[in-house]
């Protein structure tokens, strides 16, 4: 891991998450940039008719300033704390709809992970908009990290990892074999509903062992469960019962009316989790 972006908006849950951020970073001795990002300009473009633009571009240009000074306050306070002295942060502000810019930056900077903060979202929010993390997940092109606020330090022991065991699983057992060489844990592999269709004759432990050793993965088993509607909920069960300290997900990014229809159970885990939750693109080359 050699890059981690962190989107901040300056509230006490993203600046929690920059903690945790920097914690990974100089574990991994990653370098760590520092995102904001301007939502005033989208909001303030169907009115340029009503109002001068040069206005606009001039209120823009202060806040982008204001923005800028903060982070680099905020910069010089993380480096100022004991471990994080040698750290290589970077600050940028940009405009835009979030994760839309965080898309570009990830892609532009060859980012290896995203930290983000996440409060979850729940009810008609949940169903109708979703959260700024949630739609994170849905289009970034790397690896994202919610960090429920509560979650004050990153040194996972036990890791959860919920998973269909095909094919399109491997970048997700090779970014936890990523991290397992920072951290020494231990896995429990999830398999709900027998998506594979596997027989009950242990090939669901012989195809976990096919991908783990694949991946460098050593201290892993396998927990079986079956006849779940509402998978999202067994996970977190599954993820109590266990003692987890992080939950490692494969996602398939569904956007559009894919998403729509089938929603994704990783975000729905994500705005219920009480411990952090890692969201690995099927796609992603670890």
């Amino acid at each position: 891991m050699k890059k981690i972006l962190v989107p901040i908006d300056f509230s006490n849950n993203s600046k929690n998450a920059l903690q945790v951020a920097a914690q990974i970073a100089a574990q991994f001795q990653a370098k760590l940039e520092i995102l904001h990002v301007n939502l005033a300009s989208i909001y303030s473009a169907p009115f340029a008719e009503y109002a001068s633009a040069s206005g606009f571009a001039a209120e823009d240009g202060q806040y982008d300033e204001a923005a800028g000074s903060e982070l680099e306050r905020i910069k010089m306070d993380l480096i100022s704390q004991p471990g994080f002295n040698r750290l290589d942060v970077s600050i940028r502000v940009e405009e835009g709809y979030l994760h839309s810019s965080v898309r570009n930056v990830a892609n532009e900077d060859d980012v290896d992970l995203v930290v983000m903060g996440t409060k979850g979202a729940s009810g008609m929010t949940e169903f109708v908009v979703g959260s700024n993390t949630e739609k994170v997940i849905r289009t970034a092109p790397c690896p994202v990290l919610a960090v429920p606020e509560q979650v004050k330090e990153f040194s996972p022991k036990m890791v959860l990892m919920p998973s269909t065991l095909k094919n399109d699983q491997a970048g997700a057992f090779r970014t936890l074999a990523g991290l397992d060489k920072a951290y020494d844990f231990q896995v429990k592999v999830l398999y709900l509903n027998n998506p594979s269709g596997l027989a009950t004759d242990g090939s669901a432990e012989a195809l976990k062992n096919r991908f783990a050793e694949a991946a460098g993965l050593k201290k892993t088993d396998v927990i079986i469960t079956s006849g779940t509607l509402f998978e999202d909920n067994a996970i977190l069960v599954a993820a109590d019962m266990c003692n987890a300290d992080l939950i490692v997900m494969a996602t398939h990014q569904r956007q559009g009316l894919s998403h729509w229809l089938f929603g994704s159970i990783t975000e729905d885990t994500v705005n219920h989790s009480h411990i952090p939750v890692l969201a690995v693109p099927t796609g992603w080359k670890a």
